[in-house]
């Protein structure tokens, strides 16, 4: 299949967790400057790779016309699914900001009294401990909730109304780029990497 320009390759810091998707030229720039390494786990290993190795691999074994390559002069070079970076060992400093579509995409659009799953305009933000009890407008303390049991549960705490938490809420774990992937198709290898993702 070769490969285009928008293919995408995922990129860990050095603790092995995901910071940042990126491109082809980009990948191969940080391979070839030894900035990063290539994790292999098509056989089920994790072998790790500088860009000596993985050009001798490529060549050692072709990849095929189903797989991402890039075609040179003289061979097919494989296109890296995962990078590790060598020197980098931060996460983003972004968090995850408090919105509506974000507590939705956290909850997984489905109502944390009853477990049912409904359409964006079914749901509701619900203040788990009420605003007038001292209840803050946070990660922590908001649920989704489908409009009737937000009603049921009216400004009271959940045991008062005599309901339940499937989960108790908290700050996402999964940064921006990675909540970016929510209902897209990525590489499957990308799931031993990607985490607290949904």
């Amino acid at each position: 299949m070769g490969t285009s320009l928008k293919y995408r390759i995922l990129v860990l810091n050095r603790l092995w967790q995901a910071v940042n998707i990126i491109t082809v030229p980009r990948a191969f720039s940080l391979l070839l400057q030894d900035h990063a390494q290539v994790i292999y786990t098509g056989d089920g290993s994790f072998r790790m790779m500088d860009a000596n190795a993985w050009l001798a691999f490529s060549e050692d074994e072709e990849p095929g016309d189903e797989e991402a390559f890039v075609q040179t002069v003289r061979m097919r070079i494989r296109v890296p699914k995962v990078l590790l970076l060598r020197d980098y060992d931060q996460l983003p400093a972004q968090e995850v900001k408090f919105t509506r579509q974000n507590l939705f995409e956290r909850d997984n659009y489905r109502c944390q009294y009853c477990g049912n799953n409904f359409e964006e305009h079914q749901l509701n933000m619900d203040h788990v401990i009420p605003r007038d009890q001292g209840g803050r407008t946070s990660w922590e303390n908001i649920v989704t909730s489908c409009i009737k049991c937000n009603s049921r549960k009216a400004n009271r705490l959940p045991h008062q109304a005599n309901m339940h938490l499937i989960r108790k809420p908290e700050r996402p774990r999964w940064r921006p780029f990675v909540s970016s992937l929510i209902g897209q198709d990525y590489d499957s290898e990308w799931d031993h990497f990607i985490q607290g993702k949904k």
